[in-house]
């Protein structure tokens, strides 16, 4: 591993201590994430810039907003770590807005979506995103009606980000959707790790890459192909790095992580764990990337699809126990 994913896992492992401590009641998959954005940006995290952030979203949205809600930690780091936080936030407040105009329900998937758009899209762009972004989620929905939800907003708005043709990127999709779909389990994270793949390599080539790169993580015995880790899988294959070399530094970043205070078993799952230690990976490699437009794409989709997954994984993890109270 180079210097940098060095100082990469040394910065996320100090913020997420720092963060523990200053943010005690803060949900602790969401405090692990914000430092790592901290961290995937080289910096070391500015607790007081958060909590700045955390009242710019209180003193701006009703006590019952979803901007409130279980990722607020999640947007005021993004927010933070922006030149211009309060800008950003009116302005993903207004792409907020334009989703709901278009009948996209109201959750942190969609506060996430419309962040994405506020940040990556300039003003005049945002009503064409966000009808790309709909035209997306409604190619899928066709296709795949119960696993198309809320949990693709994310996903959509990434693609509705570029300048792929909605019904050829959707068809795209299900072409690779079928390749892949006899190989893992769980259809729903199969569609996500296409819709991953379709901002690549336009070939059948990425689906073979994705499966060597997932059998050669598994003679390691490390296990990136399951339910909130099959996307990130995708962003590594489509990495122009040999295969052996990312294996290696996975198990390098998932060693000493799970080494450190707070990164136990009894504290992180392995998902999780493996999460990290592939995002660190793949933001290494793709900042080594030659072609600048490449790197910014893959620096972006990196981020979105880590915060997307967590949020899944905040989400999954609420309603169990939810259900468990309700059962007691």
């Amino acid at each position: 591993m180079t210097y940098t994913g060095q100082n990469k896992l040394e910065l996320f492992t100090d913020n997420a201590r720092v963060i523990k401590k200053e943010f005690t009641w803060q949900n602790t998959l969401t405090k692990r994430l914000a430092a790592l954005l901290y961290a995937l940006e080289g910096r070391t995290v500015d607790c007081d810039a958060i909590r700045m952030c955390l009242d710019l979203i209180k003193q701006n949205t009703g006590a019952f907003s979803t901007f409130r809600g279980k990722m607020a930690l999640c947007v005021a780091a993004l927010l933070s770590l922006s030149p211009n936080p309060q800008e950003v936030f009116s302005e993903t407040l207004k792409v907020y807005d334009l989703l709901k105009g278009v009948k996209l329900r109201a959750s942190d998937y969609l506060v996430l979506a419309a962040y994405q758009i506020a940040s990556q899209s300039d003003a005049s762009d945002y009503w064409n995103v966000v009808t790309r972004t709909r035209s997306f989620y409604d190619g899928m929905k066709a296709r795949h009606f119960f696993n198309t939800g809320q949990d693709d907003y994310i996903f959509t708005a990434m693609l509705g980000l570029t300048d792929l043709d909605a019904a050829a990127g959707v068809e795209r999709i299900e072409q690779l959707y079928s390749r892949l779909k006899g190989e893992f389990w769980g259809k729903n994270s199969v569609q996500a790790l296409a819709q991953v793949l379709v901002l690549g390599e336009s070939d059948v080539s990425i689906a073979n890459r994705v499966l060597v790169l997932r059998d050669t993580l598994r003679a390691q015995k490390i296990k990136l192909d399951k339910t909130y880790t099959l996307p990130v899988l995708g962003i590594l294959a489509m990495l122009p790095v040999e295969i052996d070399t990312i294996v290696r530094d996975i198990g390098v970043v998932q060693g000493t992580l799970r080494a450190q205070k707070g990164f136990g078993s009894l504290s992180v799952t392995t998902q999780e764990l493996l999460l990290y230690a592939a995002s660190i990976v793949a933001c290494e490699y793709a900042e080594s990337v030659k072609d600048g437009v490449l790197t910014a794409t893959l620096s972006t989709s990196i981020t979105n699809i880590i915060i997307a997954q967590q949020a899944a994984m905040i989400a999954a993890i609420s309603a169990s126990a939810t259900a468990s109270a309700a059962s007691s």
